[in-house]
């Protein structure tokens, strides 16, 4: 009787290495979709999209981290698939409903998209793959959703029915786009969201914020994503200009999480943004350059 050949087991190694990359993949197909939806005039739905987008986004990265598979392609493919996710996605929803298409309008749309890929390539070099405390320079995710979450915002009656509406809205939107194309590209340091824990105030803020984002999208996304987005790059400004003013220096490396979730004391010191944490290596002059070491005259012929 022939012995039938033993099945192969599956590599559940590689599943684990797909599993970020799937959730990348899923972040391109929501920000395709939301340029689909955009010019088919879709407006909400093309925002929906980019929201669920960016929850993609925050999700690979997690993962990637929980089950230590990052690898530098998954840095590379989260990239471009941001480029378009919250770059030109959101730009094309602006273009499409609110800005003005006959006339030079879609020069913004050029701005905010190349800010949007400078900020990601900055990014790489910088940040690229760790764990941080603050983003040096505003998230492209948050700047793409702000754009793309306005026209929710612009259908709701806390808009329509106070003087919220009576703001010249297209002019103003124009400026809010060179503002976060602006604070895409600059210094000014914003919070990342903290890791969920329960041992420090940090992880329970950090499972706060992530409750109610998903209370605010679950019951009343058109009225909470486009202030409460609008908040946080207004806060990311305004606490670095206060910093500023009182020449203040955070605590630690503020790119780079230090140790556990737990609150540790940390040294005062300089920030210097895009250094890499630890110590840095002694430079080592060539052995022909080394000083020649004393002599020692008691071994010497006497003069």
């Amino acid at each position: 009787m022939a012995t039938l050949p033993a099945l192969r087991r599956p590599d559940l190694r590689r599943a684990v290495v797909l599993l970020p990359n799937g959730f990348t993949l899923g972040n391109l197909f929501f920000g395709v979709w939301a340029i689909v939806a955009a010019s088919r005039g879709s407006y909400s739905q093309a925002g929906l999209y980019v929201v669920l987008g960016g929850v993609m986004d925050a999700l690979d990265g997690r993962v990637a981290r929980a089950t230590k598979t990052g690898s530098r392609f998954g840095t590379e493919l989260d990239s471009l698939v941001d480029a378009i996710s919250f770059g030109v996605a959101p730009a094309l929803i602006m273009y499409f409903a609110v800005l003005n298409r006959e006339g030079w309008a879609w020069l913004l749309c050029f701005i905010f998209i190349a800010c949007v890929v400078m900020r990601l390539a900055r990014f790489n070099v910088e940040q690229g793959g760790r764990a941080k405390t603050h983003f040096h320079g505003l998230p492209s995710p948050a700047a793409g959703m702000t754009l793309a979450t306005y026209y929710w915002f612009s259908q709701t009656p806390l808009y329509s029915q106070t003087v919220i509406g009576d703001l010249p809205w297209e002019t103003v939107m124009k400026v809010v786009m060179l503002v976060l194309s602006w604070l895409m590209v600059s210094h000014v340091l914003y919070p990342a969201v903290p890791n969920i824990s329960f041992r420090s105030w940090k992880g329970f803020i950090g499972l706060a914020l992530v409750l109610g984002t998903l209370a605010g999208l679950l019951f009343a996304p058109r009225e909470f994503f486009f202030p409460a987005l609008m908040g946080y790059v207004l806060w990311g400004l305004l606490k670095t200009v206060f910093v500023g003013l009182m020449d203040r220096v955070p605590t630690g490396d503020p790119l780079f999480e230090e140790g556990d979730d737990d609150d540790t004391d940390h040294v005062m010191r300089p920030v210097i943004v895009g250094e890499s944490p630890g110590r840095r290596k002694r430079r080592r002059r060539p052995r022909g350059d080394r000083p020649t070491p004393p002599v020692n005259r008691s071994m010497t012929e006497p003069e």
